[in-house]
């Protein structure tokens, strides 16, 4: 497979459970070993490095199921996401996200599940990112606190930090997304514009809800 990302865009990784989604991420940010693919950001080359070094070059994972500190508080958990630049970040983040401001000495694992996923997020820009990785950010949630966190990852894509979105819920990332790739058992089956992706009728048949004829790629 091979996909791209541009400043500032907001790309959709769709495909259903086991299609290698979260594998991908865990690939490109060093979690699993290398076996041969390539990462490139502004022409170097990343995939040899270390989870740090990955980290300090501008990528940042949200992972699935949001992977706080349930035991610290909203403070000491973007702390952590932080570290590396001092926490210079934590102002920013704030105004992306008012109502962790309101939780700051909160402690993490009591806050609802948008809360949680709005701090994982926010712990992710702590780092200054200029490449977003998140994992089924609608798992668990409510749809209107789906919605609302969707409108905070385009204000975060406005500032040109490029968000690659990995979601079951096709609907959802497409509504956000300016492109889109459908993953299938390892493989890029479906590709094109969210629009493209959305009038699909295949992509409708199987993953949007809506009726008609499925065929194979």
């Amino acid at each position: 497979m091979s996909i791209e990302i541009d400043e500032g865009e907001i790309v959709a990784l769709v495909g259903p459970n086991g299609a290698g989604k979260s594998t991908l991420l865990r690939a490109m940010t060093a979690m699993i070993p290398d076996r041969g693919g390539s990462v490139v950001l502004d022409g170097a080359e990343l995939i040899k490095g270390s989870v740090e070094s990955i980290a300090d070059a501008g990528i940042a994972h949200v992972p699935e199921g949001r992977r706080l500190f349930p035991g610290l508080t909203v403070r000491d958990n973007l702390r952590l996401g932080g570290w590396r630049v001092r926490n210079k970040n934590l102002d920013a983040v704030l105004d992306l996200f008012p109502r962790l401001a309101e939780r700051l000495d909160q402690i993490a694992g009591s806050m609802s599940g948008g809360e949680q996923q709005m701090c994982a997020i926010a712990r992710g820009l702590m780092s200054r990112p200029r490449v977003l990785l998140i994992d089924e950010l609608s798992l668990g949630l409510a749809p209107l606190i789906v919605d609302e966190i969707l409108v905070r990852l385009s204000d975060i894509a406005a500032t040109g930090t490029a968000i690659l979105l990995v979601e079951q819920d096709a609907g959802a990332a497409l509504e956000v997304a300016q492109r889109g790739y459908v993953l299938e058992l390892g493989q890029i089956t479906i590709t094109g514009t969210a629009s493209q992706l959305a009038s699909n009728p295949r992509m409708r048949a199987a993953y949007l809800g809506v009726a008609g004829t499925v065929t194979s790629p």
